[in-house]
Formats: C-alpha cells, structure tokens, sequence
C-alpha cells in the first residue's frame, strides 16, 4: 500500500468523519490522530450536515494533549439544508469558530442526489444574476481570509462563482473534485477559469469509489494537472467512508500511484502540502 510515501508536512483537506448519517471509518479523533502518527501538518474534517470547526478544534486539543503538536485538525462549513442553504448567518457563525473553508451546496442539488433542492439554478436568482446572499458570502470569506469551495455546484455555476469571487478579490478558491462523474467539468472548462487564487481539488474516492463502481481515470486527474499547473491543483482523499482503507493511506496510495504517472516528489509536496497549507492558513 504504497507504505514508503513519507506523509509528513503533507495535508489532506477533505475527510469525512464520525458522528454523520453515513457510516464512516472513524470519528475525528480518530482521523486526527492517525494523521498526527503519518506526520501530516494538517487534516480537515467535513461534513455535508453540519458544522466541523468546532468538532476539528475538539480532536486538535485531544491529539496535542497527547504530544502530537505539529498536525492541525481544521473545519468547514457545507451550506446544504441543515444549514438553511445559501445562510450567510451560518457562514458568519462557522468563521468565528474557526472554519477555514465555505463550501457551496454539495448536496439536494439538482440531479443524481436531489433530495430535497426544488431543481433549477443554485446561485442564479429567477433573473439570471448571482442572489445576493452569494455576495454576502463572498464578503465574509474575503474578508476572514479563508477558502471558497464550490462544493457540487454544476460546471456552468462553478465557473459564474469562480469569476465573480475573481473579481471580489478572493485569493483561496478551491474548485471541488471537477473531475466527479456527478461534475464533469471538462479539462478545457478548468483551463478557461484557471488564474491567479484559483486551485482544483482532485480526490482519490473519485478514482476509487468505495461502492466499487468503476471510477475516473487517473490519468484524466494527472492530465488536467498537466494543463492547469501543479502550482494550482490540490490532492486529497475525499475518504473516512466505511468501506474504504483508512485516509492516510489512501492517500499514501493515491500519491505513489500519482508518482508512478511522472510526478516529482517536490510536485506532490507542492499539490498535498504547500498549496493546501497555503488554502487552509496553516
């Protein structure tokens, strides 16, 4: 399992944990302290329901309290229905306990997982501009210096949301697993909004799904690596679904794999360490 990838000063900015609705391989002290063992400099937990700052600063003061000091345990904040959907007041309470990312919706949406979103445009009012409430968003990201994700917005809505946080001024937008078969977005649609604060997030679960279905290829993520600039790509391990091996190592063998395709080891410190460090503050 790719046991010689050296994870330290490496961070994983996507796990999910326990408590949740879904069964998941551990909670978050858990996770932490698994990722404090590897060595990592940090490990963000999430959660589509709720909340994980708050959970995050918990299991950050339990692996200190048992000597791990260098591994940082951060939260976000997922704005789905248990959140009031586009809710800047749940944006403005997660960033004053410490979220460093603000995802757009990632569930109800329209699609395969609509729930309970009544379809149509996420950040599109009925006459076709961004809601203001995105703007006030926006606002308060730009102003806490944290990260915008875009959580599972559609590839037309991801790129609107890309160029208006462009022009706010945002220097930490993460455009989430573009590559998801729920996604698509295609390598030429990453090409056209890539630019300066612009990252993408690639994630190993979409190349391994934990159903066992048949994922992406790796050589699509490494392709669109290629083409947008290791200086503006992330990788992550989108696991801590039950089923799947425990995060740090998929991420040990997502990395090595990736290593096996031509990357450098100084090109994945760069895409699992420098430019997620750089993302979440740490």
């Amino acid at each position: 399992m790719n046991s010689e990838i050296d994870l330290t000063g490496l961070v994983d900015v996507h796990v999910h944990t326990s408590p949740d609705t879904r069964p998941r391989y551990a909670d978050d002290i858990q996770v932490a302290r698994e990722a404090a063992q590897a060595g990592m400099r940090g490990v963000m937990v999430k959660s589509h329901w709720t909340l994980t700052a708050d959970r995050a600063a918990i299991a950050e003061g339990v692996i200190r309290a048992e000597g791990h000091t260098n591994t940082r345990v951060i939260g976000g904040v997922a704005l789905n229905a248990a959140l009031g959907w586009l809710n800047p007041y749940a944006v403005e309470a997660a960033l004053a306990m410490g979220a460093r990312e603000v995802w757009m919706p990632t569930l109800d949406l329209a699609g395969p997982l609509q729930t309970r979103w009544p379809g149509g445009p996420v950040i599109w009012d009925e006459a076709g501009a961004i809601k203001q409430t995105v703007h006030d968003i926006l606002d308060l990201v730009l102003d806490a210096d944290v990260t915008l994700g875009t959580g599972h917005l559609p590839p037309q809505e991801a790129a609107a949301l890309v160029q208006l946080a462009k022009e706010r001024g945002l220097l930490k937008i993460l455009v989430t697993h573009p590559e998801a078969r729920f996604l698509r977005m295609s390598i030429d649609a990453q090409q056209e909004i890539a630019g300066e604060g612009v990252f993408f997030e690639h994630c190993y679960n979409d190349v391994v799904p934990v159903d066992g279905s048949e994922g992406i290829a790796l050589e699509e993520i490494a392709q669109a690596v290629r083409r947008t600039g290791v200086e503006s790509n992330v990788l992550s391990s989108d696991y801590g679904q039950a089923g799947h091996p425990p995060p740090v190592e998929g991420l040990r063998e997502y990395l090595g794999r990736m290593m096996a395709l031509g990357f450098s080891w100084a090109e994945i410190q760069r895409m699992a360490g420098e430019n997620p460090a750089y993302l979440m503050g740490i």
